[in-house]
């Protein structure tokens, strides 16, 4: 395939999210949440596990601490019992309560609206930060780069084989959308990434952009 020009690059893209908004809208967040601490706490959850199984622990993690001054009192044991059917329960209860602390002790009690002042947070790191300040704050300072707006974007060929981290995909995104657009990407292309463009057997033939993706047949 010859290399594509820059301009076609961003015509394509542009294309892209005006086919991804006409589909899914702004897109939903999957998480369940009720301000942006316990939106925060839901995404720092949510690593290596499905947002289903988060679901299903936050009601009973957050009636019994929604704040960030209650979570912080919490003893790591307790927090630990609530979400054990999670991965990696006990590293994310222990950074819940210290994320909680630093918030109490740091931020005055209050979810900072920063993308660099979140990653400061005890299990936040720029994903998190890049979800909370899109979802809770709608000021996007970046672009949430997860499983599958990583593998999205190398199939669509809008990051290059360079762009092996998400920290490099999100920056070669950024370079081909404008930030208006930021904040709908990730929840577009999570959902777009678990109806047709799933990691195995992804629905080329049917794909809603399908004329868009140099990957289409092979991915």
């Amino acid at each position: 395939m010859p290399r594509e020009l820059k301009a076609d690059k961003l015509a394509r893209a542009a294309e892209i999210e005006r086919v991804m908004f006409a589909y899914y809208g702004e897109g939903a967040c999957s998480l369940d949440y009720r301000d942006p601490f316990t939106l925060t706490c839901a995404v720092v959850l949510s690593a290596q596990c499905t947002d289903a199984a988060v679901n299903k622990v936050t009601p009973v993690l957050f009636d019994a601490y929604p704040t960030p001054a209650a979570l912080a009192g919490a003893r790591v044991e307790d927090v630990e019992d609530i979400i054990r059917t999670l991965g990696f329960f006990r590293s994310k209860a222990k950074n819940l309560v210290a994320l909680a602390q630093t918030v109490c002790s740091e931020f005055g009690g209050v979810i900072p609206a920063d993308v660099d002042a979140l990653q400061t947070l005890p299990g936040v790191g720029r994903k998190t930060a890049n979800c909370v300040m899109c979802e809770a704050f709608r000021d996007p300072q970046g672009i949430a780069v997860d499983t599958h707006v990583f593998r999205i974007a190398h199939r669509l060929k809008l990051a290059g084989p360079s762009a092996d981290t998400p920290a490099k995909t999100e920056s070669a995104l950024m370079k081909v959308y404008p930030q208006s657009d930021w904040l709908y990407i990730n929840h577009q292309w999570v959902h777009f990434g678990r109806e047709f463009c799933r990691a195995r057997s992804p629905r080329c033939a049917d794909c809603i952009i399908g004329d868009l993706c140099p990957s289409r047949g092979n991915a």
